[in-house]
């Protein structure tokens, strides 16, 4: 599979803009950690790509709808067991086993965190972003309520990293594809 295939595949399941851009930037934030830890950065991202494919049309059957998505698309198992992890305990007891699952199960949520502290500062970007920022944004339970502190927590403990070193991670491979997400969610969504 390809990273435009994945494109394809995403796109035909998902319209809204928050959607494609959260895919891409999953996708853009696995391909640097895998850079980072040697692995392949290409399959890397292709799973971040597709890991909200059921998301936007089946919410009540995330990670169960994935499965069936997917191989009608012909995608290998392989990949569709990574997708499914990062729903575990939470909409899947697929648990993340591969170091790519447990990156994937942890900055997930976290890219959303950021992504949504990144709109409030003036340069709407995370790349002038301190962590002491994240952090704070973290501990107000209130903000961006709808990622979990307790699956981001329960990533870095899975990924063996300190929770300071993932929003440093996270910040930088976020930081890294920035650009590059905005533009290509423009060009795939008309705007």
């Amino acid at each position: 599979m390809t990273r435009q295939d994945a494109i394809a595949i995403l796109q035909k399941y998902n319209k809204e803009p928050f959607h494609i851009q959260h895919a891409l930037t999953v996708g853009g934030t696995l391909r640097y950690f895998a850079a980072q830890m040697g692995e392949d950065a290409d399959y890397w991202e292709i799973v971040g790509i597709l890991h909200d494919v059921d998301f936007e049309l089946y919410p009540d059957r995330h990670c169960v709808k994935a499965v069936e998505l997917l191989q009608e698309n012909g995608v290998g198992n392989d990949i569709i067991h990574s997708v499914c992890s990062h729903g575990w305990g939470i909409v899947s007891e697929v648990a993340p086993v591969h170091p790519m699952e447990k990156v994937l199960f942890a900055v997930d949520e976290l890219t959303g965190l950021i992504g949504a502290a990144a709109k409030m500062r003036p340069s709407k970007s995370c790349k002038d972003m301190e962590v002491s920022s994240l952090k704070k944004k973290f501990k107000d339970k209130k903000f961006a309520a709808g990622c979990s502190r307790d699956v981001i927590r329960k990533g870095s403990e899975l990924m063996g990293v300190e929770l300071d070193e993932l929003f440093v991670q996270t910040l930088e491979a976020m930081a890294a594809c920035e650009d590059a997400v905005r533009e290509e969610t423009a060009t795939l969504c008309g705007a």
